[in-house]
């Protein structure tokens, strides 16, 4: 079964999602913004979500994960939490 770590950053409005991945671009550390910006309990370990199977997470999160190449930041992907960055840090078939 295939499986993926991920981290991510979950905002509420678009407009902050995409200011934040700007910021990223521009060289900000992934896990710094997380740890600063991101609701999500997982912002205190830099948006780290651990390994997760497709089904694990929201349909839109599994679209992303599953299909985006690793360590590029994508988004922002709307979710029912909110405004998400995402970053693929390792999957397996």
């Amino acid at each position: 079964m295939a499986k993926a770590s991920a981290r991510h950053i979950l905002v509420a409005d678009e407009q902050g999602c995409n200011d934040l991945k700007t910021k990223i671009a521009e060289g900000a550390d992934f896990a710094a913004v997380a740890q600063e910006h991101s609701s999500c309990p997982s912002g205190a370990q830099g948006g780290d979500l651990g390994e997760f199977s497709p089904g694990m997470m929201v349909r839109e999160f599994d679209e992303v994960v599953f299909s985006a190449p690793l360590n590029e930041v994508q988004g922002p992907v709307k979710t029912q939490f909110g405004y998400h960055l995402l970053e693929v840090t390792n999957r397996s078939d």
